[in-house]
């Protein structure tokens, strides 16, 4: 385990999925320094593939050029991210649940479903353009 109490670090990548996938295998190894257990370690994973997916699909509308800036905080007992997209934002509270009618069948839809089931808080700032979460050590809720 690192000497010092947190690992904090924001960065700026460009909206495609391979910048992202270094800055999820950047936490990702982070994380398992600190021995999170491999139930918070396929969390996390999954909560930051799908934060990616939406800021850059829905957010930047794939564009390349659109920036994402991610923030983090990887301490002994939670593991803290925001992560921003170049987009406008959207009202996380009209996204219709997957499990529910209709939407059960439809592809898409499930990415804040499985972000929220996941991660131990998740909330966004007013303009719905940025996402932050947190994972507690075998998710303890706080």
């Amino acid at each position: 385990m690192p000497s010092e109490a947190q690992i904090s670090k924001s960065v700026v990548v460009p909206g495609t999925a391979a910048a992202t996938r270094r800055v999820s295998e950047e936490i990702l190894s982070q994380v398992r320094i600190y021995e999170y257990s491999q139930n918070d370690i396929f969390a996390i994973h999954l909560a930051l593939e799908e934060a990616f997916i939406n800021a850059i699909k829905h957010g930047n509308k794939m564009d390349p050029n659109r920036e994402i800036k991610v923030e983090y905080v990887i301490m002994p007992d939670k593991v803290d991210i925001s992560i921003t997209d170049g987009g406008c934002g959207f009202n996380s509270d009209r996204v219709p649940d997957p499990r529910v009618g209709d939407n059960l069948y439809k592809t898409q839809g499930r990415g804040l479903f499985l972000i929220r089931s996941y991660m131990s808080e998740v909330g966004f700032n007013k303009a719905g353009n940025c996402i932050h979460m947190v994972r507690y050590k075998d998710n303890k809720k706080k």
